[in-house]
């Protein structure tokens, strides 16, 4: 199915990467204020089903081509081992680790386990909310 709409689709363009580029901002910003990485997950499931509404399907898969049931796995890898890495550390469970790095562009930063945690949520809430969503607007 086509869409004729091109302003609809123009401002889909524009609008998906500020979604996007916020999402990945609440991401990072989880550590210290409110986000973290289901907020980002939701907010990039929710930029994917705005380029649903704008575009077909199919469109939207040859741009994106990603199976959402292996990024659900990959998340529930991550999350899982990083909260259990601590028993390997025989530290209490959820016990994260950090440290201050200095990087090239972003100066002294703090680099937590806790990121990794919070990308393996990220991963679960984007797969799940896109396996609910192209569940429910297939035509099988």
């Amino acid at each position: 199915m086509k869409s004729s709409d091109v302003i609809l689709q123009t401002a889909t363009k524009v609008v998906f990467f500020l979604i996007f580029l916020f999402a990945i901002h609440i991401f990072f910003a989880g550590h210290y204020t409110p986000g973290g990485g289901f907020v980002g997950g939701l907010l990039t499931a929710s930029a994917i089903v705005l380029l649903l509404l704008a575009f077909d399907l199919k469109t939207v898969s040859r741009a994106l081509p990603f199976n959402y049931t292996i990024m659900i796995a990959i998340g529930l890898l991550l999350a899982l081992g990083t909260a259990s890495a601590s028993i390997l550390f025989d530290v209490p469970f959820f016990t994260h680790a950090y440290d201050y790095f200095d990087l090239p562009l972003f100066g002294e930063t703090s680099l937590h386990s806790a990121m990794l945690f919070d990308l393996g949520v990220y991963l679960v809430v984007v797969g799940a909310t896109m396996n609910i969503i192209l569940t429910i607007g297939s035509d099988d």
